[in-house]
């Protein structure tokens, strides 16, 4: 039974006084380059169209001064789409619930962004704190807003991957905590039930990881 319902994303698992959830986060890392050694199969073809067609989208977003930056949001969107699909599978740490996770590649991103941004285009970012036609008697309200819009980019990246992954876990988990105590009918209902949730969180975990990176590269092209 359990006391607190966000319990089933504590990291509890450890081996020799190690903590062990967060390997989930690199099996990937290491099987996946293997596939690059092997004859291509149906598996692999697939896989390098889906690369293809995320590097094709976001090349149309990315400003052409900074192409090569592509790379970087497409090994992101894969990345974070590995992490969700991971978690959907039972005993492995969902590490793409954490905020400890999802920060950690938001704000190191943001911060980048805006460091280069001031450096370089000091100009331009002071004209991104004020929009074309703004009446002079708001401009001062518009350069507040602008800047703590521009302050909660990383937070707000951060918390919509998390909580859209926690809400699905903990939809799975409040209807498979009443199965023991349920009729066959129930259960079979739930069972159901599952299997559609489980269909909704994979697509929720690709569309997330595709709107991380999107956003990602629309906060990138704007320092120019």
């Amino acid at each position: 039974m359990m006391t607190n319902l966000f319990s089933i994303f504590d990291p509890s698992s450890s081996m020799m006084m190690l903590p062990i959830n967060w390997s989930s986060s690199l099996i990937s890392l290491i099987i996946l380059p293997y596939m690059f050694w092997l004859i291509p199969s149906r598996y692999t073809m697939a896989w390098i169209q889906l690369l293809k067609f995320i590097n094709k989208e976001l090349k149309i977003l990315i400003n052409k001064n900074a192409l090569g930056s592509n790379i970087i949001f497409t090994t992101m969107f894969i990345f974070i789409m590995i992490n969700n699909f991971m978690g959907l599978f039972p005993y492995i740490f969902t590490s793409s619930s954490h905020m400890s996770m999802t920060l950690s590649l938001s704000l190191p991103l943001w911060i980048s962004f805006m460091i280069f941004g001031w450096m370089n285009f000091y100009n331009n970012m002071f004209a991104h704190m004020v929009p074309t036609g703004t009446p002079p008697i708001l401009m001062p309200f518009m350069v507040m807003i602008e800047s703590i819009s521009n302050l909660i980019r990383p937070g707000t990246l951060a918390i919509r991957l998390a909580a859209n992954m926690i809400a699905g876990h903990l939809l799975i988990t409040l209807i498979s905590s009443t199965g023991p105590s349920s009729s066959m009918i129930i259960v079979s209902l739930m069972i159901l039930a599952q299997i559609l949730l489980l269909t909704l969180e994979s697509a929720v975990a690709i569309i997330q990881a595709y709107v991380f990176s999107v956003l990602s590269t629309l906060y990138s092209n704007e320092i120019k």
